[in-house]
């Protein structure tokens, strides 16, 4: 190899290096957009610790059980109706339907993979789709890197886990008002991940105001208030994506001009 072909080499890997592959600099962006998102998973996760004390967890067991089920709906149905004397059968019933909002998430995440992308990534990304996780995932453009949302995880789901852990530890020592006030940062995260795609186009705000004012008719709806969260959440996300998706195609050519852009 000539001195030339020497200089060019570095270039030419570099140009060839598949979109999944490791970078330091998009996994510290991962931890970065991380850290909001485990400082409010666990004030909310302590709460949860303790509702898993009530229901006669130790912090070892709730630890466990947040770092397996990172979803705080699922967690908290789990625990009342293992309060409640319920089987494995129902416990198991229970938290699949409390969650089965991420499959939605999951099947959305699958279709930004690059091609050639290994299928362990997916199932490790699919270990912790969470609403905050995926919010600050889908919204990078072009292909996922992997890496990037494992930076996040390395944060979130220790926090998810530990807070459970310490509110199991700290019982009711704490008033929930507080605790609960140190969830805001995960509604400002939320607040920075629509706000600008939504000022860079209107038909996105437009569906964000449409969520948002439909998630509040639906809690008094007869009927579909009855359904769970994660029910009627699923519910909208299909009616709106759908006619979202019918009444406003996107151009793939031209999405890939922006996200080179």
């Amino acid at each position: 190899m000539n001195s030339k072909s020497k200089l060019l080499a570095p270039e030419l890997v570099n140009a060839e290096r598949p979109v999944w592959a490791f970078s330091k600099k998009i996994f510290c962006e991962g931890m970065r957009d991380g850290v909001p998102i485990a400082l409010g998973y666990f004030a909310v996760s302590f709460s949860l610790g303790i509702a898993a004390r009530r229901a006669g967890f130790t912090p070892f067991q709730g630890f466990l059980v947040s770092l397996l089920n990172n979803a705080s709906a699922g967690e908290y149905a789990a625990f009342a109706i293992i309060m409640a004397n319920a089987t494995y059968l129902e416990v198991a019933v229970i938290t699949l339907i409390a969650n089965a909002r991420y499959l939605l998430m999951s099947c959305a995440l699958a279709q930004r993979f690059a091609p050639g992308t290994p299928f362990w990534h997916r199932l490790l990304i699919g270990y912790d789709v969470t609403d905050e996780l995926f919010g600050i995932t889908i919204a990078r453009p072009g292909s996922l890197n992997p890496y990037y949302t494992y930076g996040a995880i390395l944060l979130a789901a220790p926090a998810w886990a530990i807070g459970t852990a310490l509110g199991i530890i700290a019982g009711n020592l704490l008033p929930l008002r507080a605790v609960s006030a140190l969830s805001v940062a995960l509604y400002g995260m939320f607040l920075a991940i629509i706000i600008p795609p939504a000022r860079k186009s209107r038909v996105v705000a437009a569906l964000v105001a449409i969520s948002f004012a439909l998630s509040f008719v639906c809690n008094y709806l007869p009927g579909i208030s009855a359904l769970s969260e994660g029910t009627r959440t699923i519910l909208l996300t299909v009616l709106i994506s759908s006619a979202a998706a019918a009444l406003f195609p996107v151009n793939p050519d031209e999405q890939e001009a922006e996200h080179d852009a």
